[in-house]
């Protein structure tokens, strides 16, 4: 049932008096300790600046970032991209490679397993295969998928999407209909027994309260978590950063009595875990846009707002844009001649100084089951990639809109290995700068998730990053 934002807030007791954030810092300041990001999608780094992310989980490479102390670091995984089995496998070696590489630089480790606030991915299957290869099988799991900054609430148990003053459970939202994660339920415990197929029952599922984080603080909370049986699930409510703040704290308190915790969350508890303030607000000055060449947007998400968001774009700001038919692109022979066409007609406008948008065809191709939808999203997700490849004009920047679509144009078009976090230019999209060897070497890269502004996001975006 949608509820006012407002009324229900009214409902609620008012936020816990003290600030944690500087108490959180010092604790794991040292604690000695890294955040490791395990991020099914870019839009992970959406909370964060100043941090690396990989796109390789090499052990060198890891073991390298490591030795270097930092507070969290990123691996994109790309898994929710992926069949179930295939995100399984990946995650088993990315935990392999991470606590190999934990061990030769010396540098404990969290392990945080970032997923969508919306609720799609691969749970409980990567969170099972990061206990197994990390040795943390009676660990609890700690689930918050409250993404603030994108106006994703927990009250109740309920997970609710924030628009338009409204609370909309996420159940009732397009993104419950995902052909490959779709789900029936709002209420987080609901969900957690309709995800692991009656494994775990609702009835066996606990949960931190808005009522046990702000009357009681981080002592209730870490009473509750260390009242926790070995291996169960703890679903977090969360309606504001104080609450998140609570409840890190909580889980600190608790760790010192050693207690163990594998989390599964949304973005905005990243920062926090390390006790950091949210990422800071991107601004141009900070990236290399001064250029004579047009810019390129690239949109591969489907979900109703981008779609909404695409259409705001094309009508509001001068460009040129591309359509690639997904259905044709489907059932042709082969792909390269008209890779071939739109990659010198781009070429052609960027070193014009055009703007070009190239979107996918907004009807949404599905297989039979979930494993061949995944397998038409890589195969129009290939050919996305086949585009930048072979580009030879530098964009002024390049916007990826959808985070499985981001993450194959960083990695897979244009070969970056790591890449710079530096900060969100609006809410929820951050904005990263690609590192020396990628084949636009520090090109300002920004990942759009699909889910996450308003109908003017996309135009706005695109306005703010013209120097």
């Amino acid at each position: 049932m949608r509820e006012n934002v407002i009324r229900k807030m009214e409902q609620l007791p008012p936020d816990y008096p003290e600030d944690l954030l500087a108490s959180i810092r010092e604790v794991f300041s040292q604690s000695e300790k890294t955040i490791v990001v395990l991020d099914d999608d870019p839009t992970g780094t959406q909370t964060s600046s100043g941090v690396t992310v990989l796109t390789s989980w090499r052990v060198a490479l890891i073991t390298e970032e490591l030795k270097k102390k930092p507070s969290i670091l990123f691996i994109l995984t790309n898994s929710r991209s992926l069949p179930e089995r295939e995100a399984v496998h990946i995650t088993r070696e990315i935990g392999k490679n991470v606590n190999q590489a934990a061990t030769d630089s010396g540098r404990e480790i969290v392990v945080i397993s970032r997923s969508d606030s919306t609720l799609r991915g691969h749970f409980p299957a990567e969170v099972d295969a990061i206990a197994e290869t990390l040795g943390m099988k009676d660990a609890v799991i700690v689930f918050i998928p409250a993404f603030l900054e994108g106006g994703r609430l927990t009250i109740g148990d309920v997970h609710y999407l924030l628009e338009n003053q409204q609370l909309i459970p996420v159940s009732e939202t397009p993104f419950a209909r995902d052909v490959v994660f779709g789900y029936q339920n709002s209420n987080l415990k609901q969900w957690v027994e309709e995800k692991t197929g009656g494994r775990i029952r609702a009835s066996d599922v606990n949960a931190l309260s808005i009522e046990d984080i702000r009357l009681g603080g981080p002592s209730a909370v870490s009473a509750k978590l260390k009242a926790c049986p070995a291996g169960a699930v703890c679903v977090v409510n969360a309606a504001s950063y104080r609450d998140l703040e609570v409840v890190v704290m909580g889980l600190l308190l608790a760790e010192e009595s050693g207690q163990k915790f594998l989390y599964r969350s949304s973005a905005t508890l990243v920062p926090i875990r390390a006790g950091l303030e949210s990422g800071q607000r991107f601004t141009p000055d900070k990236a290399q846009v001064a250029s004579a060449h047009g810019s390129l947007v690239v949109v591969g998400s489907h979900v109703p707002k981008t779609t909404s968001q695409l259409t705001w774009l094309l009508e509001k700001v001068p460009c040129q844009s591309i359509e690639v038919n997904v259905a044709e692109l489907l059932a042709a022979a082969e792909t390269e001649t008209q890779s071939q066409t739109i990659r010198q007609q781009t070429d052609q406008w960027l070193a014009a100084g055009t703007n070009v948008v190239i979107y996918t065809s907004r009807r949404l191709e599905v297989g039979v089951d979930s494993e061949s939808s995944l397998a038409i999203n890589a195969a129009v997700s290939g050919f996305l990639v086949s585009l930048v490849q072979g580009l030879t004009v530098r964009p002024k920047f390049l916007l990826a809109k959808g985070g499985i679509t981001a993450s194959d144009l960083a990695s897979k078009g244009l070969s970056a290995e790591t890449a710079l976090v530096l900060g969100a230019v609006i809410p929820g999209v951050p904005v990263w700068q690609l590192d020396a060897k990628s084949k636009f070497p520090g090109l300002t890269y920004v990942v759009f998730p699909g889910n996450v502004g308003d109908q003017t996001s996309l135009e706005t975006v695109c306005r703010t990053l013209e120097p």
